[in-house]
């Protein structure tokens, strides 16, 4: 087992890669807020397999600016002595866990990252400030890091998604891997916020999933056909309050009236359970009656 060395600082991160760029190695990031869980560990596997023998880098940074007023920042788990023991398992090289001082030295940043029209929608319309602050702190490990690759989950797909199009707006040059979603056996997506819900909420919660399973079986018929399946099960759930539900296109967009058959899709939910609120996504493929859906886990 591999034990990851632990920094904190810009100069002790700079010093623990140079060796590694200077042989050319491939360095591999996963920027996560630490409470590590089996869907962390499988973005590390991810980006084992990307860079090999190259460093694989996981940042564990709990970021004030993507929590709004009212959000759960303070309450957010930090488990840093459990996140070491799940990246050593992994074989992660180095945990970069550094203070809020260090990420934003002199208090909030002046220049930050605009996200653009597509964190308006979704998740922004909950959280209008929220991709701001995540796109900031990613730009920012991308400089301190300097990875040649970085894995982000597809549970977080509208972030996927905005990461991709600042890497490329803003030439970054680093390649962006969605790695699949992780899920418990009864299909629940893990997320660190799982922990908040209790016994009931967490039965309660498996609607989501099936939700999305119920569209992608009945999306060969229509997106109408997938939307209402999907609909139709989360009416079964007594204490789901529903955010969205949404069908778009692969990148976000709005699908056409005039479905093609065959069209890739991408099913989005949202809902708050008591105090606790989940997200959760699938792949579709809208229209074709015995097609086979693409696997969730594409890049």
């Amino acid at each position: 087992m591999t034990v990851p060395v632990v920094v904190s600082t810009r100069a002790e991160l700079a010093a623990l890669l140079a060796p590694a760029r200077a042989g050319g190695a491939r360095v591999g990031l996963v920027p996560t807020m630490g409470a590590l869980h089996e869907g962390h560990a499988s973005l590390m596997r991810v980006a084992r397999a990307e860079v090999g023998d190259g460093p694989v880098v996981v940042s564990v940074f709990v970021n004030p600016m993507q929590f709004g007023a009212g959000e759960d920042l303070d309450r957010y788990p930090r488990t840093l002595e459990a996140d070491l023991e799940v990246c050593a398992r992994e074989g992660v090289d180095a945990v970069f866990a550094p203070s809020v001082e260090e990420v934003y030295p002199g208090g909030d940043p002046q220049v930050t990252v605009d996200p653009g029209p597509l964190a308006e929608l979704l998740e922004g319309r909950v959280r209008p400030t929220h991709f701001r602050g995540v796109l900031t702190v990613v730009a920012k490990l991308f400089g301190l890091v300097r990875p040649d690759v970085a894995v982000f989950g597809q549970k977080d797909y509208q972030q996927l998604a905005l990461v991709r199009r600042m890497v490329a707006d803003l030439c970054q040059g680093v390649e962006v891997v969605g790695a699949e979603t992780q899920r418990e056996p009864d299909g629940l997506a893990l997320s660190s916020r799982n922990r908040y819900l209790d016994p009931e909420q967490r039965q309660e919660a498996l609607v989501l999933s099936r939700a999305l399973l119920a569209a992608r079986a009945e999306a060969t018929y229509g997106a109408a056909a997938a939307l209402d399946a999907a609909r139709a099960e989360l009416r079964s759930a007594k204490a789901v309050d529903l955010d969205y539900l949404v069908l778009t296109t692969p990148d976000l967009g709005e699908l056409p009236d005039d479905v093609a058959p065959g069209t890739e899709a991408r099913m989005l939910v949202a809902a708050r359970l008591g105090s606790t609120r989940l997200i959760d996504n699938l792949p579709l493929v809208i229209g074709t009656a015995g097609s086979t859906p693409q696997p969730e886990g594409g890049s």
